[in-house]
């Protein structure tokens, strides 16, 4: 195969979950597709799910047709379902669908691409590894998350190249793998002028903390209502606010648990669970907030601690990934954390000074540098 390295001769198909900018999970990915088509001649992207966005002439979006099952208003956005949830037999029908349009798609777009990216789904190698193969096509898979299971290992097998974000990011062993950080789009993660910035509903004494993403024990979110507890008894006047959503049976009935633990505590009134959020949004409120956490013990290079290091945001967390980071200038990272411990570290947090972290992640983590890297690595 000749390298495609010159962008003018770069024909890329990409395969992703969710093309829609309003995405409070997937958003930024609409950005990264951009990226990728300055480097290209022409991109075809495969997605699931298609909502907003407002992508360049020469990217094509070929959508499976899930939003068509759920329905959308009229911005684009997918609505929620107001119908119980289908069937088992129907979800079946519903995945054989999908799979035999990405089929039909991978097959009927052949020779508008020569280069795949898949990005955190091995299922699409799974259908479509041993084709593209046959095809002599040049494929990656984007992935970054802990889990380890047979699909991913199939998708391994099948892919030429493996893109993670960090050595934590990806568990297995293998000479594929290329670790090119985390793209985070710089120009929307930037510091704002903090007197335009902070809620004007709240005195500027006030304290406020920000955790974002999916809700879930895996996030820890019990663990910092327990701190605030030791907050409340030092005096402290704090907001806390809380932006996602559960995503599973299991989540929502964590959700309810943690709603009646807030609900019974003498500072329900500092607590805001304000659901999913934009990623387009999120930057502001960082640029609202003193400080960030994240709880989680994934061991990953998680991307909402990234952006919120991006906008110069203290963040307090457990997650080893960031030990080195935080540890390297202000002791921001917490192991073991009792409840005292981790009320400390956000107190200390507020008035620490990481220019230099967020200098550093602004340089090492930004989405050009790292579509780039992706991009002369696949088309070589």
């Amino acid at each position: 195969m000749t390298s495609l390295q010159n962008k003018n001769n770069a024909k890329l198909l990409i395969v992703t979950q969710t093309i829609d900018e309003n995405d409070p999970v997937l958003g930024f990915f609409v950005r990264w597709v951009e990226e990728f088509a300055k480097r290209a001649e022409s991109v075809e992207v495969i997605c699931l799910n298609l909502g907003k966005s407002d992508l360049p002439k020469n990217v094509h979006v070929h959508s499976l047709g899930k939003e068509r099952v759920a329905g959308t208003d009229n911005t684009g956005n997918i609505k929620q379902a107001q119908s119980t949830a289908p069937s088992f037999a129907r979800r079946c029908a519903l995945r054989a669908t999908y799979a035999i349009r990405f089929i039909h798609l991978v097959w009927s777009l052949r020779k508008r691409y020569d280069a795949v990216f898949v990005h955190m789904n091995p299922e699409y190698f799974v259908l479509a590894g041993k084709l593209w193969r046959l095809m002599r096509k040049r494929t990656a898979l984007w992935y970054t998350h802990k889990s380890v299971d047979l699909k991913l290992r199939i998708a391994v097998l099948f892919a030429n190249i493996v893109f993670t974000a960090s050595p934590e990011s990806f568990r297995l062993k293998s000479r594929k793998v290329h670790v090119v950080g985390h793209g985070i789009d710089m120009e929307l993660f930037t510091k704002k002028a903090d007197e335009h910035t902070k809620d004007k509903n709240y005195p500027k004494k006030t304290f406020r903390i920000l955790t974002t993403g999916r809700i879930s024990k895996t996030k820890r979110i019990a663990e910092m209502l327990s701190a605030l507890d030791v907050l409340y008894s030092l005096g402290e006047d704090f907001i806390f606010i809380v932006a996602g959503t559960p995503a599973t049976n299991e989540d929502k009935l964590y959700e309810q648990k943690l709603l009646r633990f807030v609900s019974a505590s003498p500072y329900s009134e500092r607590v805001r669970f304000i659901g999913a959020v934009s990623h387009k949004d999120i930057p502001k409120m960082l640029n609202e907030c003193d400080v960030f956490i994240n709880l989680s013990e994934t061991g990953s290079m998680d991307k909402a601690i990234l952006e919120a290091l991006a906008v110069c945001v203290p963040v307090v967390t457990t997650n080893v990934a960031f030990r080195d980071i935080l540890a390297r200038t202000q002791n921001l990272f917490i192991e073991n954390g009792t409840p005292e411990k981790i009320a400390n570290t956000l107190i200390f947090a507020r008035n620490a000074d990481i220019s230099a972290i967020s200098k550093e992640i602004r340089q090492r983590y930004a989405l050009q540098h790292t579509i780039k890297s992706i991009m002369k690595i696949l088309t070589a």
